[in-house]
């Protein structure tokens, strides 16, 4: 790598990672608490090896035995997070209420102290009275236990009411203190060292899993053994380590949630019902969890059967289309007894018998729209809740989407001193409005994830579900506002991307221009050089995306695009892609987001016959491409860590067969892109701080899990791809589908697109406006598709399509909104559409044939044109590579 351009990674990362010294300054003046001066007791498990502070008997760090020299605590930060207030493994928090009174909370962690040590025996490895780590007026005794249960490690509590009178426990909640701190560590250093981990919060089946960066080694789940029923998992914002970039926060595991319902959450709807516990006097009760590891992330469902957990299987997933009968597996060694629906209606399940291996199964179809929880009560008294997403059909979800942006999206104001008149631009919902002005310029100006998802989106839509009407305003976009606005036009060869159009420079605009409602004194408010700056590589992907879009359709389509040729706009995509190396070196040496459309661009480049063009580009990624060969792990950001250039490093390090460093790449995606029963978890991908550069200012612009955020569907690009190549790898197909779909679960029944939905249980909705949404419906757009695939034990399996089995054929009628992709898993069958709509396909399982049929001719669409992975001989003619094929007034049948 340039030695100034390594200089420059190096500043940009310890300027976002901020300094040890200053990131810890606060905790390191308070007073040492924990008492890790004194000796710890270390203990060996099956699986483990166990040490803890003596003083507090909190665990000081959990190293698997396979690799002892990893910590899956943030044990290498226990000299400074040794203070009061910092949870560690091992606390626990209350709330309690007595007859008439009000709710008083409790923890182990607020005070520390020394804990009085219990005489252990048998499989005890230590025990302790927690008492003097809480307030005298605690109405109830304490006792932690470190355990064994099968060769596993058990954290037990046994809390027994100590007064004469019942009390309630409106809250109970463990800390889940793993090591997420990545703050001041290399991109090698955190996939070495640090973990991520997933809820699924799912009462007595919930569970969390914990896995490395890397995405290898075993799995952590953390399992409910007695009264653990994950109801709520609250992220722990009273804990002083920073969070930031670098830190997301700890969260804790909710066994009672009726407190905090009733206060911080009033109002919210949650996961889960909250409930609380009434507790008599001298009544004990016991709440337990194990810790047991799964060997491999693709494991974990067998660990789970094994370990006597419920497990779930929903396919396509658990955002469920009103059109698309799904089916749901529930395997476990008890019966059912009950299934309730709520909210009442908002689902249809019929039971259709048991699989061979006797997995009980069902169909769902949604019937309400919005959120919609399964429970589930098995005959031995276990509950389990399956969250689902209710939406409209794709193909309305889409067209919902497509007419907000080109209606209430729509700026039209020639007297705009910023020149953005004609443009799809960020819009509050909230306030149902659109955003002109925003103290982060770039969230007004039409650049940057945050000023460019609005347009970016209503372009990618037309790739999809080409609308005229909305063509014509990307038309007048590209003319008037992207082409010579956005994108700099100052002769041959100056296609640089600007940061923002938007700026804050008061005195060289007439007085009035900015609102003095909005604060213009942060270093988001970017002069009019700064915001010219072309030198941020991400923002070249988005213009790219949109030539690209425009040339698909001038060029396979009739009649809708008649502002440019399609040569202009291939051309443009190419010079944009050059562009953003030779413009934005610094940042260009990362994975893009959405930089897959480089290589769809070099494919039509070739397609095309632009030899000397496609060799140039070919040439220039290739050198990126090894540049990721060199390293480690090679998919950082202008972010000390980040989970969006993973989707362009996998696919060029997969075209130029550089194996190895695709398959890491992947792993990385897999650790922190989980699938579980639970549309908000199941397929999303890792992101926690776009909410401060991309969400709504205000109190919810803050460091948190995003749900569904734009990293699930892009990162499902390169999981999808890699399913294609190993098709056996079901796990990969319901991650990948997980995040497709999540990638459009936040789409308001209105079509309107927010940035992403909040976790946080205060909130549980979607955030306020549309930031950087068009970014993750890139990804769905380019990769929305219907699988077919075939398992052993649960039969026929689609995604994105409805099926139907008679005999020996399998029929599909298409649901996704592209309707232009369809994978067959069973003969390795990839067939995709530049233009024309797939209505449905069988395949038939003896001879392998597929018939496929096609949407009847439109005013801009008569012709179809097929592309068939490996030569069929069809017998139609080809436009660069695809088969040309007339559609007519009725349906068009080919057999392959």
């Amino acid at each position: 790598m340039n030695f100034r351009i390594y200089n420059v990674l190096l500043f940009l990362v310890m300027s976002f990672s901020v300094q040890a010294q200053d990131y810890w300054s606060k905790i390191e003046k308070k007073e040492p608490t924990l008492g890790i001066a004194q000796i710890y007791q270390k203990f060996e498990t099956p699986e483990f090896e166990l040490k803890l502070v003596k003083a507090s008997q909190t665990v000081a760090s959990l190293s698997p035995k396979e690799n002892p020299r990893f910590d899956f605590t943030p044990g290498d930060r226990l000299e400074i997070r040794d203070k009061d207030g910092l949870y560690h493994l091992g606390d626990i928090n209350l709330r309690i209420k007595k007859t008439n009174g009000t709710w008083k909370s409790y923890s182990t962690a607020a005070k520390r102290a020394t804990v009085q040590p219990l005489e252990v025996s048998s499989d005890i490895l230590a025990g302790a009275d927690l008492s003097n780590t809480l307030p005298s007026d605690i109405p109830v005794s304490i006792n932690r236990y470190y355990e064994l249960d099968r060769d596993h490690l058990v954290i037990r509590f046994e809390i027994r009411n100590t007064s004469d009178q019942s009390i309630e426990i409106g809250a109970l909640g463990v800390p889940m203190v793993f090591n997420n701190i990545l703050e001041g560590k290399s991109l090698v250093e955190t996939h070495a060292q640090n973990v991520f981990f997933d809820p699924y919060i799912g009462k007595d089946a919930g569970y969390l899993e914990v896995k490395r960066l890397t995405g290898e080694g075993s799995v952590l789940l953390v399992l409910p053994k007695e009264n653990m029923s994950f109801e709520a998992y609250r992220p722990l914002l009273d804990d002083p380590t920073p969070r930031s970039i670098v830190f997301e926060g700890f969260h804790e595991w909710m066994v009672y949630s009726k407190a905090y319902a009733e206060n911080e959450w009033k109002g919210v709807e949650q996961w889960n019902r909250p409930t609380s516990l009434i507790l008599k006097p001298e009544q004990t009760k016991n709440f337990s969890f194990k810790l047991v590891l799964s060997k491999g992330i693709r494991a974990v469902q067998e660990t789970l059967i094994k370990e006597e957990i419920p497990v779930i299987n929903g396919f396509p997933g658990y955002v469920l289309p009103h059109d698309v009968k799904a089916q749901l597996f529930i395997d476990y060694k008890n019966e059912i007894k009950s299934i309730s629906i709520e909210p009442k209606g908002a689902l249809e399940l019929k039971e259709l018998g048991k699989t061979p291996k006797g997995q009980q199964k069902y169909s769902v179809t949604g019937k309400k729209w919005g959120r919609a929880r399964l429970a589930i009560t098995y005959a031995d008294g276990k509950q389990q809740t399956v969250n689902y997403k209710v939406i409209k059909p794709e193909t309305e979800v889409v067209k919902d989407f497509g007419n907000f942006l080109a209606t209430n999206q729509w700026f039209d104001d020639p007297n705009d001193p910023f020149h953005r008149t004609k443009s799809f631009i960020s819009y509050d919902y909230e306030q149902k409005k659109m955003m002109t002005q925003d103290g982060r310029v770039w969230i007004s100006g039409l650049s940057d994830e945050g000023g460019a998802g609005s347009w970016l989106a209503a372009v990618m839509k037309q790739l999809i579900q080409p609308e005229p009407s909305e063509i014509k305003k990307v038309e007048q976009f590209i003319d008037s506002t992207l082409w010579g606005g956005i994108q700099y036009n100052e002769g041959p060869n100056t296609y640089g991307v600007k940061k923002s159009i938007f700026y804050y420079e008061p005195d060289s605009l007439p007085k009035g221009t900015y609102s003095k409602d909005i604060n213009y004194k942060t270093w988001a408010a970017w002069s009019h050089e700064h915001a010219n700056d072309p030198g941020r590589s991400y923002n070249y992907p988005h213009v790219a995306a949109a030539y690209w879009v425009m040339y698909r359709l001038a060029r396979y389509r009739e009649g809708l695009v008649d502002n440019r040729s399609w040569e202009w706009y291939l051309k443009n995509a190419y010079q944009t892609s050059i562009a953003m190396l030779e413009k934005a070196p610094y940042y260009s040496v990362f994975g893009q987001m959405e930089g897959s459309v480089f290589l769809y661009i070099l494919e039509d480049l070739k397609n095309e016959g632009y030899t000397e063009l496609s060799s140039d580009l070919e040439s220039r990624m290739k050198d990126r491409a090894n540049h990721w060969r060199a390293l480690d792990y090679p998919f950082g950001s202008e972010m000390p860590w980040d989970s969006t250039g993973q989707e362009e490093v996998y696919l060029w390090s997969s075209y130029f067969g550089y194996d190895e460093k695709a398959k890491i790449t992947l792993n990385a995606i897999l650790a922190y892109m989980p699938t579980m029963p639970h549309w908000a978890y199941n397929g999303n991908a890792r992101r926690y701080w776009d909410f401060l550069y991309g969400g709504k200012a205000g109190e919810t612009s803050r460091v948190e899990r995003q749900i569904h955020h734009y990293g699930s569907s892009l990162n499902a690009i390169p999981v999808l791809t890699q399913y294609r190549k190993t098709s056996d790898d079901l796990y990969l197909l319901k991650v990948g589908y997980g995040g497709l779909l999540g990638g459009i679960s936040n789409i308001t029944q209105d079509g309107f697109g927010p940035a992403a939905f909040h976790s946080f249980p205060s909130t549980l909705r979607i955030d306020g406006i549309s930031g950087d949404y068009g970014s993750g419906f890139y990804g769905y757009a380019i990769n929305s598709a219907t699988y077919l695939t075939y398992d052993e034990d649960m039969g026929w399996l689609s995604f994105g399509g409805n099926l139907d089995v008679e005999g020996d054929i399998v029929e599909v009628d298409i649901t996704t909104a592209s309707k232009s992709k369809i994978y067959i898993a069973p003969s390795n069958l990839w067939i995709t559409l530049d233009a024309g709509n797939f209505k449905q396909f069988t395949y038939n399982i003896k001879t392998k044939q597929v018939t496929i049929s096609l949407d009847e001719k439109n005013d801009f669409t008569p012709n179809a044109y097929l592309r068939v992975n490996g030569e069929k001989n069809l017998s139609y003619s080809k436009l660069n590579g695809a088969y040309v094929i007339p559609l007519r007034d009725s349906s068009v049948e080919i057999k392959l």
